[in-house]
């Protein structure tokens, strides 16, 4: 007899009272991947998007939303699981590319990786799509080393918080940006070293005062828009601006003469369409060189609010409140 398990879906694309819970079977876990009970399920922005209509899952994934969980390992690919070191009762945290938000889900093995120690489930569940997203884009694609200057845009998101403590703790100054003093103050007590309230200031202006005019070597984009000819003016020769996120609008315009004179690169990613090798190859060096710094305490979760399976709709709307700091996580309770 099949199981069936509680999921939060997408009843009608629109406002967050489109989500519900309802009732689905048990997934079954393929070559190469697990089952996992699910304890926490973490709430991000592209959830909010494929629930408007707006972002729509790739070929062969869950059409549920839900990108990142915290769990226990139930079964799955012995031979997988035994290669990247895990087993059936290991607790985990796991990027997907959907089908989070249900109480199982299953999850290539390459993208789950066990939970740092002294971590709860919904500490853990809060990891994945932020830590995958900043170590792909700050420290991969935009090559930032320590003693150079980090720019991030919206420095109190859950993205936000998570690259202020990586950069910070491999040796950057960390400059964000915030729309509100609450959340400057927040950014600086984890760890940036400077914080524009850019509703009261010209962020442009600001990073040139605080870096003499030299500028910031990366800067890490989630508006896109008219941010980007303004990005361009403050990045420092060699400069590499990564854009994750279009918030602010497909379309740019910048001036090009200066990409050419001061040697800047301008590009971004995507990760949920990504192929599982890749993600793998982020998973293995989050293990690496992160999840120590998280054991230690050195790195640590932001959660802003934690919120019941049953409260999805309300957790989706918290976020579009642009209200919080940190992660937003549903539980899964009996």
């Amino acid at each position: 007899m099949n199981r069936v398990m509680r999921v939060v879906e997408i009843a009608a694309f629109g406002p967050p009272e489109g989500l519900r819970l309802a009732e689905r079977p048990v997934p079954v876990p393929g070559a190469g991947e697990l089952l996992i009970r699910v304890a926490a399920s973490g709430i991000n922005r592209p959830d909010v998007l494929q629930r408007k209509g707006h972002y729509a899952p790739p070929p062969g994934a869950s059409d549920l939303p839900g990108l990142e969980v915290a769990g226990v390992i139930e079964s799955g690919d012995a031979e997988a699981m035994a290669q990247a070191g895990l087993a059936v009762g290991d607790r985990v945290c796991a990027l997907l590319a959907g089908g989070g938000c249900a109480e199982w889900c299953v999850a290539p093995v390459a993208q789950c990786l066990p939970v740092p120690q002294g971590l709860g489930d919904v500490e853990a569940a809060s990891l994945p799509e932020t830590f995958f997203t900043v170590w792909s884009n700050v420290f991969d694609r935009g090559r930032l080393q320590s003693g150079e200057v980090l720019l991030v845009q919206g420095g109190s998101s859950g993205i936000g918080v998570t690259a202020i403590q990586l950069a910070r703790a491999r040796g950057a100054t960390v400059i964000v940006t915030a729309g509100s003093d609450e959340k400057c103050a927040a950014c600086l007590s984890l760890g940036a070293h400077h914080a524009i309230n850019y509703k009261t200031h010209d962020f442009v202006a600001e990073v040139r005062r605080i870096t003499e005019g030299r500028g910031a070597d990366v800067i890490l984009d989630m508006v896109a828009g008219s941010y980007v000819a303004r990005e361009v003016e403050c990045l420092a020769e060699d400069g590499r601006l990564v854009i994750i996120a279009v918030q602010g609008g497909v379309k740019a315009e910048f001036d090009a003469s200066l990409v050419l004179r001061r040697r800047l690169v301008i590009t971004g990613s995507t990760l949920r369409p990504r192929p599982v090798a890749f993600k793998g190859a982020i998973a293995r060096a989050l293990r690496e060189e992160v999840w120590p710094l998280v054991a230690s305490g050195a790195v640590r979760p932001v959660i802003h609010s934690t919120l019941d399976a049953s409260q999805a709709a309300e957790a989706h709307a918290l976020m579009e409140s642009n209200q919080h700091i940190g992660k937003i996580v549903l539980t899964w309770t009996a």
